[in-house]
């Protein structure tokens, strides 16, 4: 990738606008505007990483939650034309050393059963079939794969 990307929390209302802009063009059913930001402004575990490139405001981003010593990844989405470039490696990559250097040592998510792309991208970053939520989608209706990581068992270190 030629253009240098930088990774930061969200910071401002433009950064907002543009998260939901891409939730809404990337999800059958997406959190609002005013979803995310309640979610932002009333709960202190909430986290939403973006990713700039070049002049580009925000082309990719994760929601979040720390919980204690857990991430929990609510969603993670790249835009349409740039998906396939390495951007949702980056951004997790990024998003689960945070979570480490807070105190998280798990992570955990649901992925749809239908989808093989992201399913690919977290077993390269570790997470492993943990069980299945019948049902948990809609439009379509779709069993939840739960995926889970243990952080320090991916850089190579056993846990006590």
């Amino acid at each position: 990738m030629d253009t240098a990307l930088v990774i930061e929390r969200a910071s401002s209302d433009e950064d907002l606008d543009a998260v939901a802009a891409l939730e809404a063009a990337s999800f059958i059913n997406p959190w609002t505007r005013e979803m995310l930001a309640r979610e932002l402004s009333q709960n202190e575990l909430a986290r939403v990483y973006v990713v700039r490139m070049g002049e580009e405001r925000v082309v990719a981003f994760c929601a979040c939650w720390i919980i204690v010593d857990e991430l929990h990844i609510n969603t993670i989405a790249v835009r349409d034309d740039l998906r396939r470039r390495g951007l949702a490696t980056a951004l997790m990559h990024h998003v689960l050393g945070e979570a480490e250097l807070q105190g998280a040592s798990r992570a955990t998510l649901e992925v749809r059963r239908s989808n093989e792309p992201a399913q690919r991208l977290y077993e390269a970053l570790g997470f492993q079939l943990a069980g299945v939520r019948p049902g948990y989608y809609t439009q379509p209706d779709e069993d939840a794969l739960i995926l889970w990581r243990n952080c320090e068992e991916k850089r190579g270190e056993a846990k006590p």
